[in-house]
């Protein structure tokens, strides 16, 4: 069994990978060809959003709470410049309101 120094061996394992939001989607490419290299069962990509304008790779999630066109969004967790990450719910962000377009 091959077994990662201070981890957990993915092994014929099923891995589920959750994400906040799937952007360019390079990192999340790089993590799932590093899992891959050690031979789990499956693999599945789980994201809350999916906002595909700035994807760089070919990569989709399997399951996907909700897809962004474009835009910006803050809270419940999410933040933007260290701040909203405090708001209770997902909100888009008014760029414009920042005094950028």
């Amino acid at each position: 069994m091959i077994q990662e120094a201070g981890g957990v061996s993915v092994e014929r394992a099923d891995v589920l990978i959750v994400e906040d939001i799937l952007d360019t989607g390079l990192s999340m490419a790089a993590l799932i060809a590093h899992l891959r290299d050690r031979s789990p069962r499956s693999i599945r990509l789980c994201a809350l959003i999916d906002k595909r304008e700035r994807r760089a790779v070919e990569i989709s999630a399997d399951y996907v709470g909700f897809e962004l066109s474009r835009g910006f969004v803050v809270g419940y967790g999410i933040d933007y410049a260290e701040r909203y990450r405090h708001l209770p719910a997902i909100y888009v962000l008014d760029r414009t309101a920042e005094g950028r377009s």
